[in-house]
């Protein structure tokens, strides 16, 4: 195991040992600015996220993965905005792996270089303000110092710098050598959001023209002079070791194929070509040692997490006044149960990566959200892992990040890179690895499969006086750090504090809603299925049930869902005019044609709160269809209004896929489903309107990738109770013994 990023394990003992000092792993962050982009020769470079070269271009420097969400633009302009830059002169090139690039995980103070949680621009929004003010402080005083004039007699606008009582200017490029021989100031004002330019309007993303033009490099456009391909067959078993492997001749023989790779669980066969490379891995026969998840299956899964539930203790996650006495006092409690069952990403981009091994060094191009960290987080990242499978140390591993074609938290995942530097290293040759959509499918780490069992008493103005939720689920968590590191000393990362993991709770424990009596605690389930983070994590199902439940309520008290949900939030005025928003947008308590309805949700998550409002009809034969979608968001200071639309768009219509479709089941330990024919997408056919609603604000950023996803699945189930009366409590939605929205894809 290779230390990649600055704490070895004998730092973090010792860190873990002292904890009760209250010793915090954020000590380890001085010095980040190692590893930065270096600059091209006679460019002015005063920090690691900026480049100014002498004919007036800026270049920022990208440390998050671009995977669609328009991070790049977004981190561009607010650079380009504090720097007072000529717009059309901006462009951006993505960061190395490097430590200068890393931020903190949410709620916790580990350092990694990763893109997920929403925290592109949210976790970035003062640095790069920071650097973009820092570079123009300096280009005035290298313009005030050449024309000896006051500083403060100078300003600043579209890449030049102006001197009015002289009449005189200078574009940046003109400037470049000057500041580079200037001091970088400590601190610097930053402007007034009132006199910002650029930031909140719709500016082109940055990585559209590339993208038009075919010219962007995906991780399955990457080609290397010498380069050969892979197919690999993998254990169907979680787990499962290679027994025996029959047919390496014959794979052989296939034209173009080269090698057999034989791995302790995984074979590989590496051809000139991709196609030749699966041919010959249809070729070979391999058995398997299946190990003890070959009994998995779905419904013994759902079993245990039934016995989890009516356990009478779990770990409390939450607490607030006295639920359990309460609701054995008051009233005829109110109870549901609740499921979400596991999911995979499939990312349209089929997972790849190419890994080259040579004269001791490594180069990998992947499509990764996770390019370094410390050692014992998810192994290092790619750097991290990369090291380790070649048998190398971290410092001689070059990652590539290529543009992602999606991630939603799989390609935080470093199994693939792994993978195919194991293979490169038996190869001696660049590889590009390629899943199939099979593969991708069957070999995920799959959002949690979770239970929910709810109870609520409500007083005698309809509001819950007390609410109860047991929720069952694997801990990603898990999967990320060692597992001999003690429950106790996870507690300094922030990511299992007092035995509860954040990410199983979110959603539930952390609702904005006001009730005087609330246990919120979670019960583990112990299983080898690998699970990971899945667009907005623990939000995606958490809130389809406590969205879910509050719309129970307001039936069981008999009053209207905005009303209800208005009068849980009276300490939360934010959340309240984006739910009073998104009611009036979609014209709530308005006639709709026969045979449709309305249901709504709103949701606070990752810095950000959604609300959404969906049109639905349901069909003679039990098909629900979603017309139309109204959101609305208040995710702080807009950056990019455009870029905001399209993630709450994509998000919605990410999330009723999920909402309408998504289940991954088990036999034999053995995933059931292969292709988009029996893990369907929303087609094109049956996606909604969608409407998005921005609220003014002037709060710092809050993340937009994630946060439109975990409404509209509870929205549609509110919506169909509305028209139907019958209450959906499992995803996928299904009612009247059919789900989803529309035909499925024939079955090959």
């Amino acid at each position: 195991m290779t230390e990649a990023a600055g704490l070895s394990r004998r730092d973090f003992v010792k860190a873990a040992a002292v904890a009760g000092a209250g010793l915090t792993l954020a000590v380890y962050l001085d010095g980040c600015a190692d590893g930065a982009l270096p600059p091209p020769a006679g460019a002015f470079a005063p920090d690691a996220f900026l480049r100014i070269a002498p004919d007036g271009a800026v270049t920022v420097v990208v440390g998050r993965s671009e995977m669609g969400q328009g991070a790049s633009t977004g981190l561009a302009m607010i650079v380009a905005e504090e720097l007072d830059a000529d717009w059309p002169r901006v462009g951006f090139v993505q960061g190395p792996a490097a430590r200068a690039y890393y931020i903190a995980l949410p709620s916790s103070p580990l350092p990694v270089q990763i893109t997920g949680a929403s925290t592109s621009i949210r976790h970035s929004w003062t640095a790069m303000r920071r650097a973009g003010a820092t570079a123009r402080a300096m280009l005035v005083a290298a313009a005030a110092g050449r024309w000896g004039v006051p500083a403060a007699a100078c300003r600043t606008d579209a890449g030049t710098v102006w001197h009015d009582g002289s009449g005189q200017s200078l574009e940046y490029g003109a400037l470049v050598a000057d500041a580079s021989t200037l001091d970088v100031p400590k601190d610097v004002p930053l402007k007034d959001p009132k006199d910002f330019r650029l930031i909140g309007r719709r500016l082109d993303r940055l990585d559209n023209p590339d993208k038009v033009r075919g010219a962007a490099t995906f991780g399955i456009d990457v080609r290397v002079p010498g380069m050969v391909y892979a197919s690999v067959e993998r254990s169907p078993v979680f787990g499962g070791q290679v027994a025996t492997v029959e047919g390496e001749t014959a794979a052989r023989a296939v034209p173009g194929v080269l090698q057999v790779v034989r791995l302790e669980d995984r074979v590989a066969v590496v051809a000139e070509h991709y196609w030749q490379a699966v041919k010959g891995r249809r070729a070979l026969t391999i058995t398997w040692e299946e190990g003890a998840a070959a009994g998995l299956d779905s419904a013994g899964i759902h079993t245990q997490l039934g016995a989890l539930l009516d356990a009478p203790e779990g770990k409390p996650a939450r607490r607030v006044g006295d639920a359990d006495e309460v609701l054995s006092t008051v009233g005829e409690p109110i109870t549901a149960r609740y499921d979400a069952p596991y999911l995979a990403h499939t990312t349209m981009e089929p997972m790849n990566c190419t890994a080259w091994v040579h004269d001791g060094l490594v180069e990998v191009w992947a499509p990764t959200q996770f390019q370094m960290g410390p050692w014992f987080v998810n192994g290092g990242g790619a750097r991290g892992v990369a090291g380790d499978a070649a048998g190398v140390s971290a410092d001689k591993v070059t990652i590539h990040t290529t543009y992602l074609g999606g991630g939603f938290g799989r390609r935080l995942e470093v199994d693939y890179v792994s993978e195919a530097v194991r293979i490169a290293r038996e190869v001696r040759r660049p590889v590009q690895v390629i899943w199939s959509r099979e593969d991708d499918v069957q070999h995920d780490y799959y959002r949690p499969i979770t239970a929910h069992a709810l109870t609520a008493s409500l007083g005698p103005d309809g509001l819950p006086v007390a609410w109860r939720q047991r929720i069952a689920c694997q801990a990603i968590i898990r999967s990320w750090l060692p597992g001999w590191l003690p429950d106790w000393s996870l507690s300094l990362t922030g990511t299992l504090e007092h035995g509860v993991e954040p990410s199983a709770v979110e959603g539930s424990a952390d609702m904005p809603y006001a009730v005087p009596n609330l246990l919120v605690d979670w019960r583990e389930l112990v299983l080898p299925v690998p699970v990971g983070y899945w667009r907005s994590v623990g939000h995606s199902q958490n809130s389809f049930v406590t969205e879910s439940f509050v719309d129970e309520l307001a039936a069981a008290a008999g009053q209207d869902p905005v009303t209800y949900r208005r009068a849980l939030l009276k300490d939360e005025p934010r959340v309240r005019a984006v739910l009073d928003l998104a009611a009036e947008q979609s014209g709530w308590g308005t006639p709709l044609p026969a045979g449709r309805s309305r249901g709504v949700a709103v949701v606070r998550s990752f810095g950000s709160i959604v609300a959404e409002v969906a049109e639905v009809s349901v069909s003679a034969a039990g098909v629900i269809q979603v017309h139309r979608v109204t959101c609305a968001v208040d995710c702080g200071t807009p950056v990019n209004p455009g870029l905001i639309e399209a993630q709450m768009q994509g998000g919605i219509v990410f999330g009723l896929t999920a909402a309408l479709h998504g289940e991954i089941t088990l036999s034999k330990g053995r995933v059931e489903q292969h292709n988009f024919y029996d893990y369907e997408m929303v087609r094109m056919g049956a996606a909604p309107v969608v409407d998005v609603h921005i609220v003014p604000s002037a709060e710092p950023p809050g993340g937009v990738g994630e946060p439109g996803v975990p409404p509209i699945a509870p929205a549609v189930a509110n919506a169909v109770f509305a028209l139907t009366g019958q209450r959906l409590r499992r995803l996928p939605l299904q009612l009247a013994g059919k789900r989803g929205s529309g035909e499925g894809l024939p079955t090959p």
